[in-house]
């Protein structure tokens, strides 16, 4: 990244600055606010070129990216229909419904871009009144374009324009075709996986990597969003219309997660006279406390008892700590926790011993004597925590002695088809709401940690996931339609000077879209109660 102060005389364009200043970027950020490279500025102004090493940028460059596969699809038949959606191994997986085989709409996406790329095409950025963007859309064979914009109360849209093709992907968009270098297009599990450069992978496109139970997983979810037609905004959105009908998407989503626990604590039962401790991980508000205590009841209903071991009372003392690059504790890092004397007391109490449990006060820092603990013959560890599947926490046990659960939301819903919702702005948002209802800190400074939590992600969770003999998913589709209006409220709250305004407004975007569902309609027992409060289990914390 690079700032620059600018004084322009004259009204001049992003591009024009990057090129003069001899800059490789994606988008700028202009006193305070993203742009694209086709802003024009005029007068004085703080500018921030941003590149592929920034999630913004790296958005937009997909955004893009995706733009012009549909742009080439579309051109040579505008009968053929494309889902995308959010995969295994940081990539996209194309669901390309066509006559055609799958050789050819691959020959067809390559030669395609490659001549887009070299034609270096302008996209231009247009505004339109509503009612006119609705009567292109369905002149020109884009008739589920139209479904969302119900629920738009603007009176103008924007779209955006490349030669003859039209369309709006919910995303800023790079000033032409030429800036698309990089990119990987390939078949897959008849469809195709669209890769391209990661900002958390230092701006390079990772290697794939084919994780077989997490993509069970997602091709469940799909399978899912299918069955109750909800796997776009507007279709949700019908759900939200009664109260009837939204008990009923709400019963079938809570219904979907006791289903799984119940399949979960069967296959765990089926193997517990081998099984010595069982492993909770997943990345941030994944509902991992509330799911815990659920798989608890399920197994106890069974007649096995599950003793929780905290990871957290094992820190090591803050000076034993390793340190991050600010020179601050690295408290996420596996080794400032105490291994040798977390595996010591896992193995004593495998083996039947009476073992004093260590407490970590986290006001002293430092860890005193906790409370005592012998297993019974009924009794299984449980252990929960960000490194809970890596074989390192817990190297004293054979690996047919443990069961690891991989935890997180997966979800396939879109705004419409063509534009999937990250699943992580989905975290996020639980993370925003849970952060103020039960400690008190605004969005703002949830943001402000949120790079560093994923960072810790990439880093700790996502390389493990793959040892996972269960993956749960805890995406509920309605809880957009309930985090909503606690959420706008903490968003909008955010001021337009803040550094994190971008990303509130980039969230308040597609929010808007929503139909609220009362908090009122959601059970007790719902891992969502763990974000908005009023959870049956709180009273056990």
């Amino acid at each position: 990244m690079k700032t620059l102060t600018i004084q322009a005389t004259q009204p001049k364009s992003l591009e024009m600055i990057m090129n003069e200043h001899q800059i490789q970027a994606i988008c700028a950020n202009v006193d305070g606010r993203l742009r694209e490279l086709n802003y024009v500025v005029e007068g004085k102004h703080d500018i921030t070129f941003l590149d592929l090493h920034v999630d913004q940028a790296m958005r937009i460059y997909e955004t893009t990216l995706r733009y012009m596969i549909l742009k080439v699809l579309y051109e040579f038949d505008s009968r053929i229909q494309v889902t995308f959606n959010y995969s295994i191994s940081r990539s996209i997986y194309m669901d390309i419904k066509s006559s055609y085989s799958d050789d050819m709409i691959l020959d067809i996406m390559h030669s395609g871009l490659k001549k887009l790329i070299q034609d270096e095409l302008p996209i231009t950025r247009i505004t339109l009144k509503k009612e006119e963007v609705l009567n292109r859309y369905k002149k020109v064979n884009m008739e589920h374009k139209t479904h969302i914009f119900t629920y738009r109360h603007d009176e103008v849209s924007r779209v955006y324009q490349c030669g003859n093709y039209m369309n709006y992907l919910y995303g800023y968009m790079l000033p032409n075709t030429s800036y698309i270098t990089d990119y990987h297009i390939f078949k897959y599990n008849n469809g195709f996986i669209l890769q391209y450069p990661r900002a958390e992978f230092d701006a390079s496109i990772p290697p794939f990597v084919d994780e077989v139970t997490y993509k069970n997983t997602l091709k469940n979810v799909a399978k899912w969003s299918k069955i109750i037609e909800g796997d776009t905004l507007d279709k949700m959105n019908v759900y939200a219309t009664s109260c009837h009908s939204a008990v009923s998407l709400i019963q079938m989503s809570e219904s979907k997660h006791s289903a799984m626990l119940y399949e979960l604590a069967e296959d765990i039962s089926k193997k517990y006279q081998s099984l010595k401790l069982i492993a909770i991980a997943g990345p941030s508000s994944s509902g991992k406390t509330t799911f815990a205590r659920r798989l608890q009841v399920e197994l106890q209903a069974r007649g096995l008892h599950p003793v929780t071991v905290s990871i957290d009372d094992y820190y090591l003392e803050p000076s034993k700590v390793p340190r991050q690059d600010n020179g601050s504790p690295d408290l996420e890092h596996i080794e400032s926790l105490d291994l040798v004397q977390f595996n010591q007391d896992l193995k004593a109490l495998i083996e039947g011993k009476e073992v004093t449990l260590p407490h970590f006060d986290f006001h002293t820092k430092k860890r005193k004597e906790g409370e005592k603990l012998q297993l019974q013959d009924e009794d299984v560890i449980l252990i929960e925590g960000i490194h809970a599947l890596n074989e390192r926490l817990t190297a004293s046990i054979s690996r047919t002695q443990k069961y690891f659960i991989y935890i997180a939301p997966q979800s396939q819903l879109h705004i419409d088809r063509e534009t999937p919702i990250r699943v992580s702005d989905i975290r996020l948002l639980r993370r925003i709401v849970r952060d103020f209802v039960f400690r008190d800190t605004s969005a703002e400074e949830t943001i402000s940690m949120w790079a560093s939590v994923r960072r810790g992600e990439f880093k700790w969770i996502y390389e493990h996931q793959k040892h996972a003999d269960y993956v749960f998913n805890s995406e509920l589709t309605y809880e957009l339609a309930v985090l909503k209006k606690h959420a706008i409220k903490r968003l909008t709250a955010i001021e337009p000077t803040s550094p994190h305004f971008m990303k509130a407004n980039y969230l308040l975007k597609f929010l808007k879209y929503i139909v609220d569902i009362d908090d009122t309609l959601v059970p007790n027992q719902s891992l969502l109660r763990e974000f908005i409060g009023g959870s049956v289990f709180e009273c056990s914390h």
